[in-house]
């Protein structure tokens, strides 16, 4: 019975110490790849600003009567802030995308002189291709600095359009880097795939790039990518398991959720009240483009107002008031939002000929 208990006692003892030394370990572990990666955060915001050359330019942005705004408002689904700020237009949007796209317009319109709707559209289309092309190099940027080479471009190219998406206020490009890092310096720490540490780090927040019309949470429409354009199981798995919406069975799968939760609990590196405004905002719309014959849905004024364009072969006037009608019953049924939001249905129909 003695040596039982002495042995009990022993075991006891070895476990704390087994215990003792892997929560010292890790913690060094952590503490460690956290010095190695210094990454700056600075809060993502909801507005550009554009500076203007002087006052006198805002009557000419506003146009006659206010037609070129609406036209610029109406194209980019952006809000136009144009008040006593000095020399400046304020452009207001949840959407990071849209935001710069509005901005580029904006500034070539500023730079060329010519502001009136049809120069509106040109230069709206002329951005809006602009900014594809700095997407796929910022994609191509982020894949340089993960050292994970062979990729995709489709994939590529998702990885852009993080750099204009923000999580809780936080940059998901920059996230994501610190992400890699991280799972890469304690994968190699520990002896795990660095490859595949990195490789799903690198991938695991591609589906914060996709809009509402792709359902699913974003781990796993994430996976579901990485799947489609050919990365290996364990990199799948570790992606879709960084939620815990699947059981992680693999090292480089842990790994993956302790650098995800470190990049995303570091002091200052999100604010949870500007997540919940851009999802009151992205509801809106959400409402407004499952409907048929709906073509573009822009939630305006902090959603105070939301602008539906709809296709005008399949919503005649008629239906375009029911339509109306029906969003905003809908909206009134599924959302929580403070005041009034004004639903404005937009049917636009153009004739052109050309003269020979």
């Amino acid at each position: 019975d003695m040596i039982r208990h002495e042995l009990a006692r022993t075991v006891r003892q070895l476990d704390e110490e087994a215990r003792g030394e892997a929560k010292r370990r890790a913690r060094n572990l952590v503490a460690d790849a956290l010095q190695r990666v210094a990454a700056s955060h600075t809060a993502e915001t909801t507005v550009s600003v554009v500076e203007l050359p002087s006052d006198d330019m805002k009557g000419r942005i506003i146009g006659r009567e206010g037609r070129n705004i609406r036209a610029l408002e109406h194209l980019t689904g952006v809000d136009f802030i144009i008040d006593d700020t000095p020399q400046a237009v304020v452009l207001s949007s949840f959407d990071g995308i849209r935001r710069e796209v509005a901005k580029m317009t904006l500034e070539k319109l500023i730079e060329d002189g010519r502001i009136h709707p049809a120069r509106i559209e040109e230069m709206y289309y002329s951005s809006k291709a602009e900014l594809e092309e700095h997407i796929r190099l910022a994609g191509e940027q982020a894949v340089f600095e993960a050292h994970c080479g062979d990729l995709h471009e489709e994939v590529v190219k998702v990885l852009g359009r993080l750099r204009y998406r923000t999580s809780y206020g936080q940059n998901v490009l920059k996230h994501t880097l610190e992400v890699v890092h991280l799972a890469g310096i304690m994968a190699s720490e520990l002896g795990a795939s660095v490859k595949t540490a990195k490789r799903a780090a690198l991938l695991h927040d591609l589906g914060k790039a996709m809009t509402h019309e792709v359902e699913g949470s974003h781990a796993l429409i994430s996976a579901q990518w990485a799947k489609r354009y050919g990365e290996s199981q364990g990199v799948v798995h570790a992606i879709e398991a960084h939620h815990h919406e699947v059981q992680p069975q693999t090292v480089e799968a842990v790994l993956l959720i302790a650098a995800d939760a470190i990049s995303a609990s570091r002091p200052g590196a999100r604010g949870e009240s500007l997540e919940h405004y851009i999802k009151r905002l992205g509801a809106l719309e959400e409402i407004a483009t499952q409907k048929p014959g709906v073509a573009k849905a822009y939630a305006l004024q902090a959603g105070r107002e939301i602008r539906v364009m709809v296709e005008p072969t399949e919503v005649d006037d008629d239906a375009a008031i029911l339509l109306s009608h029906e969003i905003a019953r809908e909206i009134e049924d599924q959302l929580e939002y403070p005041g009034q939001v004004k639903v404005i249905v937009i049917r636009e129909s153009r004739a052109i000929e050309v003269a020979k």
